[in-house]
């Protein structure tokens, strides 16, 4: 289908392309990340008043405390600090910009997509390993950490999909992934939860994923490739193919290069040439939030 190209009246536009001019030159200043990402998130929710008493040394209530300090990333726990194998200085970075994303993403002011695109841009400049021009970027994105994502140009990313580079996201340029579908990078031993294995998850240049679909760790969608709604990847999809299913099997190629590819069919598993060796630090607080007795009947406990 095609799209109209729209634009706001300039008396609009001009205050939209000042605030983003604005946070950019915040977020490259040597100001603490922190710092920053409170003061705009005290604006984004028309905070200011009740921050600036707060600040005076007024008496507030309890809960108007908590919010307030909210607003401050170093006064919040999010689930990528619990990750041992993550650099904790890198981590301490992408966390702030991530807390910024998602609470801008609960802000009035993401519905308007005349800021909210070019301000996902703009994070994602900062925030990701890699990323490139003319980005798209949706509302309700969940992204595990974002200093472990490498994304090129022209990517589209639609409403609530999962980003997991917990291990490592390749998207190639011109990529279209559609709403609700899951890419991971990490998966879990299927005795012991906390046992996990991080991966190379890699999607090449022009890949289109339809509704709903579920990418497993470690796969590689190939270049000019489709995966259709609600399938789920165990494996590798060759270039130009059209997979389908769970698990997905190829059942097609794209008209008109089935001279350059293979034939349709499974998909092979290579999943394992893509295993990240991470090493934990030598002293960290290790704990398991199930406390569960792994042990099959008959050996000794292992909880």
């Amino acid at each position: 289908m095609a799209k109209r190209h729209v634009t706001l009246p300039e008396a609009a536009q001009e205050p939209i392309d000042d605030a983003i001019a604005d946070i950019d030159r915040r977020l490259s200043s040597a100001t603490d990340p922190a710092e920053v990402v409170r003061e705009l998130l005290v604006d984004l929710f028309g905070d200011r008043a009740a921050y600036e008493r707060s600040r005076a040394g007024e008496s507030l209530s309890p809960m108007s405390r908590v919010r307030l300090q909210s607003y401050d990333p170093r006064n919040v726990l999010t689930e990528t600090e619990h990750w041992a194998e993550q650099d904790r200085s890198v981590i301490r970075e992408s966390k702030c910009l991530l807390y910024l994303w998602r609470g801008f993403d609960c802000s009035p002011l993401s519905n308007n997509l005349a800021f909210a695109l070019p301000f996902r841009q703009l994070l994602a400049t900062h925030l990701f390993a890699e990323a490139g021009e003319g980005l798209r970027l949706f509302g309700g994105i969940k992204i595990q950490g974002g200093h472990n994502i490498e994304m090129g140009d022209n990517v589209v990313v639609h409403n609530d999909v999962l980003l997991d580079d917990r291990g490592e996201l390749v998207i190639g340029d011109r990529v279209s992934i559609a709403d609700r579908s899951h890419l991971h990078t990490h998966s879990h031993d299927t005795v012991d939860r906390s046992d996990v294995t991080s991966y190379r998850t890699v999607l090449e240049d022009d890949v289109r994923l339809g509704y709903d679909t579920m990418i497993d760790a470690g796969c590689r969608i190939g270049r000019n490739s489709m995966v259709g709604a609600s399938s789920i990847v165990r494996g590798d999809v060759p270039a130009h193919h059209i997979a389908v299913g769970s698990p997905a099997k190829t059942v097609k190629i794209k008209p008109g290069w089935e001279p350059v590819t293979e034939h349709p069919g499974p998909l092979s598993d290579n999943r394992e040439e893509r295993r990240l060796h991470r090493e934990l630090p030598e002293e960290f607080a290790e704990f398991d939030e199930f406390g569960r007795n792994l042990s099959p009947p008959g050996e000794v406990n292992r909880a």
